[in-house]
């Protein structure tokens, strides 16, 4: 079967476009995944009547079944949902041998919940949290109910799943599948929809443009500032990048910066970058780095304290020089190693 491939940041709106033209097509949905498995709850991918697949929900035989699944699903205009054990003994009959099972959500009536994925797409777009709520209803038949509600408080008149498991899964910003045994066999998805880390790059130099490259393929949203027009030409970075031209220190004063910015101090002199780092210390940045030799970095922290625009408080959470200890020479070795510190800090690793 064919597969095709999209940014899973656009999945949401890709969902509500194909509902709005009216596609047979099925949304094909992890609702639980225990143990070792490919994909984690939450994951989708679309598959067209064809057993075409757009996205993935982790490949392999699991995949192969929800395709199949769905082209049944698709002509019948009823959901289902299948188990899956990933539980092969011989890496060399074929089967999957992870060790977990995974419970999939096969959901051809995807124009019933149009409404929810746009809002979710267009939070997306905004940058806005809020939450997805799918509600399965297994006794008779399987019936599909799709709830959106922005921010992070549940409205009122929820009676599945329960208050608190929707705030456990919003504080730990994971889908979680609540299970009510009783005969009515409701489940229930909760998907906080978080926006992508925001990586604000000080800088479009060498370094500038390839740290936007690398930070782009591992999910994160991209904003460079540079006060040379030749350095903020869209062309030179990711699709979806954007550019802003002015002074660097001005720029980031005004800038919105809240706790899912990380910044990435990279310009061209060391002037810049005192400049840029002093706008920055204040504000309440998930991760600020600066690139730069110790010597300057010394240097930097100490001009600032001395000068009163900076505390010693503020300049401990300053990650510089910027990036891992890889022995990084390249400018590609050097995105590299600030990427990986950037991934460090979002999951909370020992950098």
């Amino acid at each position: 079967m064919k597969t095709r491939g999209f940014s899973v940041v656009d999945i949401h709106q890709t969902i509500a476009d194909w509902a709005a033209e009216d596609r047979p097509f099925a949304l094909a949905v992890v609702l639980q995944a225990t143990g070792s498995t490919p994909r984690k709850a939450g994951t989708k991918a679309l598959i067209d009547s064809s057993g075409a697949i757009h996205g993935t929900i982790g490949g392999g035989q699991v995949e192969a079944e929800a395709q199949r699944q769905a082209i049944s699903a698709i002509q019948s205009r009823c959901p289902l949902i299948f188990d899956f054990a990933l539980e092969g003994n011989d890496a060399q009959d074929g089967r999957p041998i992870c060790g977990g099972t995974m419970r999939v959500l096969i959901d051809p009536t995807i124009g019933d919940h149009i409404q929810a994925y746009a809002a979710a797409a267009e939070a997306r777009r905004l940058r806005r949290r809020g939450v997805l709520l799918t509600t399965v209803q297994s006794d008779p038949t399987v019936r599909v109910r799709v709830r959106w509600f922005e921010g992070d408080t549940p409205p009122g008149d929820i009676e599945f799943p329960p208050v608190d498991v929707i705030r456990a899964a919003i504080a730990a910003q994971q889908a979680q599948l609540s299970q009510d045994r009783s005969p009515a066999r409701l489940e229930g998805l909760v998907e906080p929809i978080v926006p992508a880390p925001l990586l604000l790059i000080a800088g479009g130099g060498h370094v500038g443009q390839a740290l936007a490259l690398h930070a782009s393929l591992v999910g994160f949203d991209i904003v460079v500032i540079d006060d040379r027009p030749e350095f903020v030409d869209p062309s030179l970075y990711p699709p979806g990048t954007i550019t802003r031209c002015g002074d660097i220190a001005g720029e980031i004063e005004h800038f919105s910066i809240d706790q899912d910015t990380y910044i990435a101090i990279v310009t061209r002199g060391h002037l810049h970058d005192k400049r840029a780092l002093a706008a920055c210390l204040r504000r309440p940045a998930a991760y600020l780095g600066m690139i730069g030799s110790r010597r300057k970095v010394a240097m930097i922290r100490q001009d600032l304290r001395e000068g009163g625009s900076a505390t010693q408080e503020q300049l401990v959470r300053l990650h510089a020089p910027i990036g891992l200890d890889i022995g990084a020479q390249t400018v590609s070795e050097i995105a590299v190693s600030i990427v990986a510190q950037l991934i460090a800090v979002r999951r909370k690793a020992k950098v």
